[in-house]
């Protein structure tokens, strides 16, 4: 059966953190907090278990339960996409199907990390990934953590089974946007995966982004979207300029920091998993800072607000 491509998959979408608690628990409240602002923001997606959501010291209860979490707030209002990826092709799978057993409308499937395979491996990795669900593969590459990067061919020769429905870009080529759209077939969706190189990337005709900055501030980014699409694009980057400091801050620590800009909203605690540990004074100073320049009443609303 062939998978619709995904109109849906437009617009700055957010890749959710994931909270705990003291006790180093997942807190499921705050979750639900989470995906109920942004739904009433108008995301068009949540992304859960992603990278910023810590997914790698998450088991695969608490992936499942963060999921169907998600799932339940949204009550078919907006789409959820789980991540699912690893770097042994067998757990990958398993992923997959728990996202799908949950009641993901897709996945997010990362290319193999630490054991840097061959192009062909990357490709009969993703291949075996589809042939276990029927759910929208939504790529993702981050040469930065992965070492291997999809290369363009790979994604064109992917791209020609409907059920890859999208690449979420992150290594931060520009150019590869114009690459790329004469190449894949119609529907196929170019996200940004790099905040700070987003707007560029909407800007020169990519479809969004999966994002951490639009957990901080959903509607100036879909404002900047909208604006992009109508063409005004000067309007666009002068929106954009405000959140040039606080995308510097949340590229440094992620999600550390991203974490800590949201307990300043009231969202949820800073607390991470280890390996990553919560931000040294001068960085939640200067986070804070950054906060402050789109900190006003159509933008955000602070905890003292």
């Amino acid at each position: 059966m062939l998978v619709p491509r995904s109109a849906w998959l437009t617009g700055y979408i957010p890749d959710l953190p994931t909270p705990f608690n003291a006790a180093g628990l997942v807190d499921i409240e705050a979750v639900a907090v989470q995906c109920e602002r942004q739904i009433a923001a108008g995301a068009p997606a949540l992304v859960v278990c992603e990278d910023a959501g810590e997914a790698s010291t998450l088991s695969p209860a608490e992936q499942a339960l963060i999921i169907r979490t998600a799932v339940d707030v949204a009550r078919g209002r907006t789409r959820i996409i789980a991540g699912a990826g690893s770097n042994a092709t067998s757990r990958a799978i398993e992923l997959t199907r728990r996202a799908e057993a949950a009641g993901a409308d897709a996945v997010l499937s990362v290319v193999p990390y630490y054991n840097k395979p061959m192009q062909e491996g990357i490709r009969a990795h993703f291949r075996a990934v589809a042939s276990s669900t029927g759910l929208p593969i939504i790529l993702h590459d981050v040469p930065s953590r992965t070492l291997r990067p999809l290369a363009d061919e790979t994604i064109v020769r992917l791209a020609e089974s409907r059920q890859f429905a999208g690449l979420r870009d992150g290594s931060g080529d520009i150019a590869r946007l114009m690459r790329l759209s004469c190449a894949l077939p119609p529907g196929f969706r170019l996200l940004s995966g790099d905040d700070p190189t987003a707007f560029s990337f909407v800007a020169s005709g990519g479809h969004g982004a999966i994002s951490q900055l639009s957990n901080i501030a959903p509607d100036l980014c879909r404002t900047i979207f909208s604006t992009c699409r109508q063409g005004r694009l000067q309007a666009a980057n002068y929106l954009q300029t405000r959140l040039v400091s606080l995308e510097f801050c949340l590229s440094r620590e992620r999600p550390a920091a991203l974490k800590y800009a949201l307990s300043l909203l009231g969202l949820m605690e800073p607390y991470t998993r280890l390996p990553i540990v919560e931000l040294d004074e001068p960085a939640k100073a200067e986070l804070a800072r950054a906060l402050t320049v789109i900190a006003d009443e159509d933008q955000i609303e602070t905890a003292e607000a």
